[in-house]
């Protein structure tokens, strides 16, 4: 069953009419543009006046062929950069762009940032693992900041299919000591000797590996839960409303 929201939201095969690309296409080329690109345009392609990528508001490009050939070769004279992409690579990246747009064309909207920190804070009980501008947990990513980072699209992919995407420094280590106690946390480090881990109840945690009998880190399974059968489309909108006005505004 896993990824079958992220397909849903991601169906777009061929996405152009000369190119086809699979839901893990996508995905890769989302890592792409937000390692390399988001950084000028923004999480939400509009962070250079007069541009907008998620909604083909350009000044040079006309086609998905033009566009994957300025990421890959950039504009002289201007402040965009030729980047080391291969011709493949460049052309998921704009079927992301064009993935974003769709994906959040059909995400539930309306959502009601009140009602979605009451949501977060209560029933989803969010809090216990992510932290909002200090407060709640540390063992999932902090969120303060998501709206800026992700598209509501992306939170809402998120939410019901936690196991879509996995970022490394999310990843969980499940260990079983000598003595059989049962280990589990997000990774923090790790060398040949040790692991450092954050367990469920936010503890640094350091184990000797010499102490371990079995020991994994798991990169395709999240320690988050799916809410797709615990929501109700109102409020998962809702929430979502909440996660995308994390920006540094704070929502009483």
């Amino acid at each position: 069953m896993k990824r079958l929201l992220f397909l849903q939201f991601f169906a777009i095969i061929p996405l152009f009419a000369q190119h086809s690309f699979t839901p893990i296409d996508i995905e890769d080329g989302g890592r792409l543009y937000r390692a390399n690109c988001s950084i000028c345009h923004g999480a939400l392609g509009d962070g250079i006046a007069g541009i907008d990528l998620f909604h083909n508001k350009l000044r040079r490009s006309k086609t998905d062929d033009d566009i994957a050939n300025i990421i890959r070769t950039g504009i002289p004279g201007t402040a965009m950069p030729p980047n080391k992409f291969n011709d493949f690579q460049s052309l998921t990246i704009v079927a992301y762009l064009r993935s974003m747009a769709a994906a959040t064309a059909t995400t539930t909207s309306n959502g009601d940032p009140v009602r979605g920190k009451a949501i977060y804070e209560g029933k989803g009980t969010c809090n216990s693992c992510h932290r909002i501008r200090g407060v709640g947990g540390r063992s999932g990513p902090d969120l303060s900041d998501v709206g800026y980072l992700r598209l509501a699209g992306e939170i809402e992919r998120s939410i019901v299919d936690p196991d879509a995407e996995i970022l490394g420094q999310n990843r969980q280590f499940h260990g079983v000591t000598k003595d059989g106690a049962t280990v589990v946390g997000k990774l923090l480090n790790e060398d040949k000797y040790s692991v450092q881990i954050l367990d469920s109840h936010d503890r640094l945690v350091s184990l000797k590996r010499a102490n371990l009998r079995e020991s994994a880190i798991s990169a395709d399974k999240s320690a988050m839960p799916s809410y797709k059968d615990k929501l109700s489309k109102q409020e998962l909108s809702d929430v979502v409303g909440y996660l995308v006005a994390q920006k540094g505004v704070d929502i009483q």
